[in-house]
């Protein structure tokens, strides 16, 4: 597989991941628990991310990818902490909630290409 092939396997698989984890595997409990810091809503919520970034990685960085997951849960926890702390107030209803999700978004997907930049190099490395 080239470079160009895995990284663009790992935006569709990063892409997918965010999807489920994001939407489907939300559970009311986080969406309540995610403005509290060190709740365990939110805190699991960062736990599926960093499960499923492990899954997608460890057949190309084997052990590695451990240290991609816990960064894509850090980040990810503290992500939408600040969101749920800048959105306080708001509703769907209001310019700036969409903003701060909006942001919050775009920051999730620049985390995987730093991910990916990552990975890529940590198999060209090898």
């Amino acid at each position: 597989m080239t470079e160009i092939q895995l990284i663009i396997l790992l935006l569709a698989l990063f892409g997918i991941k965010h999807f489920v984890c994001d939407f489907l595997l939300q559970f009311p409990y986080m969406l309540e628990q995610k403005g509290i810091y060190g709740a365990r809503g939110g805190v699991d919520h960062a736990l599926f991310h960093a499960i499923f970034t492990w899954l997608i990685l460890m057949p190309i960085l084997g052990s590695m990818a451990v240290f991609a997951a816990l960064f894509d849960m850090a980040v990810h926890y503290h992500v939408d902490w600040a969101k749920q702390q800048l959105n306080k107030g708001l509703t769907p209803a209001d310019r700036k909630f969409w903003t701060w999700f909006g942001l919050d978004q775009a920051l999730h997907y620049l985390t995987y290409i730093a991910i990916i930049g990552w990975t890529v190099g940590a198999v060209a490395i090898n």
